[in-house]
């Protein structure tokens, strides 16, 4: 396990060696790097929700040359930060579910959007939600910051999600969890970024 690691490492570091000066020297950020590839991920999303595949695929193996970019950059101009560590493990977490959330639409692609109903989005984005509110707090824990900040807690999910059954709305208790907790989501990435910064 650990030789394929390191054949892994080393893989990545003769993609990524050769581009990285040059990057430096356009005045690119690694966070930069990271929001590029967040949208090109996004935009191979929805590529691949129409149902074009090859095309998607395409975008999306750009998009990972990116994710592969923003690290090497950090470490080269040695602007490693905690924040930065943050976002970039948050905004895998955030393409990964953008490119599943893709996939439910291609199943049956020929009848799109007719064969998916919203609330099967809506029950997918609440638990992208509910996981990103969850794994930014233990992973700015991990990095030595406090991250029990946020409108939306657990608790709260449990609550609106409770009363959504209980009074039989469960789209418009989904919809509460899915846009509160994206809400959280962004409090406790700017309560992270202020932290990192003192």
């Amino acid at each position: 396990m650990s030789n394929f690691q390191d054949i892994r490492r080393q893989a990545g570091r003769m993609l990524t060696n050769p581009l990285v000066p040059l990057i430096s020297r356009l005045k690119l950020t690694p966070n930069m790097m990271t929001f590029t590839g967040i949208i090109l991920n996004l935009v191979a999303a929805v590529v691949i929700g129409f149902g074009c595949l090859l095309a998607g695929g395409i975008i999306f193996l750009l998009a990972g040359l990116f994710d592969l970019l923003d690290g090497a950059l950090a470490r080269y101009m040695e602007k490693t930060t905690r924040f930065g560590a943050l976002l970039d493990s948050t905004a895998d977490r955030i393409t990964e579910g953008a490119i599943f959330l893709s996939l439910i639409f291609v199943t049956g692609v020929s009848v799109w959007p007719f064969n998916v109903t919203w609330e099967l989005v809506l029950i997918f984005l609440a638990l992208i939600g509910s996981y990103l509110t969850s794994y930014i707090r233990a992973r700015a824990e991990g990095l030595n910051i406090d991250c029990t900040v946020g409108l939306f807690t657990r608790v709260e999910r449990v609550i609106i999600l409770a009363l959504g059954l209980l009074l039989s709305q469960v789209f418009i208790a989904l919809a509460i969890v899915v846009v509160l907790s994206f809400v959280t989501v962004g409090q406790r990435l700017v309560h992270v970024w202020r932290q990192a910064r003192k």
